[in-house]
């Protein structure tokens, strides 16, 4: 099946069943894990969903903007923020990240499974060039060799060889490439195939 991924698509998926368990989940673990050790500064959450990505990054004291194109999740998001008591660190944005152009370059460019309307890997490049020099991009994908996953349809589907390849070795320094699989405790034991990247652009 076919996916447009346009904001029609993205406001069902938000009004849908699985809006309550996306606007409650915890950060990303490979998140966690790989920028834990960073200096904190400005960072933009492309696809921010629920926002669990983009509040733990202004927990970490990160100064965030979190866009999505869906304005029921961002609503979601923010009002998370509130709670966790960051709302004055991170700025939500509804924004089609197919076309939306950042005001500035940031030091931390994440993306968690985002899929806008635009191949996959055009939309890393995108990514990519809005990170500063000196700066981080982390991509976490979902993991596909031509085909999707599970309930992954393969246009949102990539490899880690596919991001890096998209990465000029002159100006990226790759730190992390890998595919790993973890399951996830949502009562049903579902795995998740993933692929992260995580690369610095050179100074």
């Amino acid at each position: 099946m076919t996916h447009s991924f346009d904001q029609d698509y993205w406001d069902q998926i938000w009004h849908g069943d699985r809006a309550g368990a996306m606007g409650s989940s915890p950060p990303n673990p490979h998140l966690v894990s790989e920028v834990a050790d960073l200096p904190a500064g400005t960072a933009l959450e492309a696809g921010c969903g629920g926002g669990a990505e983009a509040i733990w990054l202004a927990e970490q004291g990160w100064r965030v903007t979190g866009a999505d194109v869906a304005s029921s999740a961002l609503s979601i998001a923010a009002a998370r923020a509130s709670s966790a008591g960051v709302d004055d660190r991170v700025e939500w944005i509804e924004a089609d990240l197919s076309t939306w152009e950042p005001p500035a370059a940031y030091d931390l460019v994440t993306t968690h499974y985002a899929h806008p309307a635009m191949p996959q890997l055009e939309f890393y490049d995108r990514l990519a060039s809005w990170v500063a020099p000196g700066g981080t991009l982390f991509v976490v994908g979902h993991l596909g060799y031509g085909h999707g996953h599970g309930d992954t349809p393969a246009e949102a589907s990539v490899t880690a060889d596919a991001v890096t390849a998209q990465l000029d070795p002159a100006l990226w320094e790759v730190v992390t490439s890998q595919e790993t699989s973890r399951t996830v405790a949502d009562g049903h034991g579902r795995s998740i195939h993933d692929v992260v990247v995580r690369a610095r652009r050179r100074d």
